[in-house]
């Protein structure tokens, strides 16, 4: 039976306006002997897949600096301090595309890499209507709204045209929910 580890101290190593570097003693439930980690420490993550009226999900391409190209996702972020998964899942869909969720229905929780991550992914879909609002446009974030057919996610999730390993996953439990294949978590 696997035993989880005792962690005895841990340490930050980098802070940055994102996230931390991390690094924890934790001792080996097996030998006793003390070993290093290191972790990422980060907040709580969101991601919504909005429906429009007319079946299409609404989606945003941004240029993405780690991968250094420009993708094709749903909207999400982090959630504030104070804030519920659900308000930060609203709160960036209307940020970033214009379009208001009153209300979200939860896809579940994920963990986003339980090796480096100490953090969660909530996942939700909702209905949505264009807001009065305008996306958010700064200096350092252009993002571009494309409304995407339901009928053509399972294409664009296999051909690699959304390649964003957590927005797949969030994609791919929202079309088992409408399988059939998933429940949908009363919990928000």
């Amino acid at each position: 039976m696997i035993k989880s580890w005792s962690r005895k101290a841990s340490r930050v190593l980098q802070e940055t306006r994102i996230l931390d570097f991390c690094e924890a003693s934790e001792s080996s439930p097996y030998t006793g002997k003390e070993h290093n980690f290191v972790f990422i420490d980060s907040p709580n993550w969101v991601n919504l897949v909005p429906i429009t009226q007319h079946d299409e999900i609404v989606m945003i391409r941004q240029y993405r600096h780690g991968s250094r190209g420009v993708t094709l996702e749903i909207p999400g972020g982090m959630v504030d301090v104070g804030e519920s998964p659900a308000t930060a899942a609203i709160r960036e869909c209307e940020e970033e595309t214009g379009y208001l969720a009153t209300e979200v229905h939860s896809l579940g929780v994920l963990n986003p890499n339980p090796a480096l991550f100490n953090n969660a992914l909530h996942t939700y879909y909702a209905d949505v209507q264009a807001s009065c609002a305008e996306a958010h446009y700064s200096e350092t974030e252009v993002i571009e709204v494309e409304l995407v057919a339901i009928d053509r996610l399972e294409s664009l999730l296999l051909d690699g045209s959304i390649d964003h390993a957590l927005v797949c996953a969030t994609l791919w439990r929202f079309l088992g929910l409408l399988r059939g294949a998933l429940q949908p978590d009363p919990l928000r």
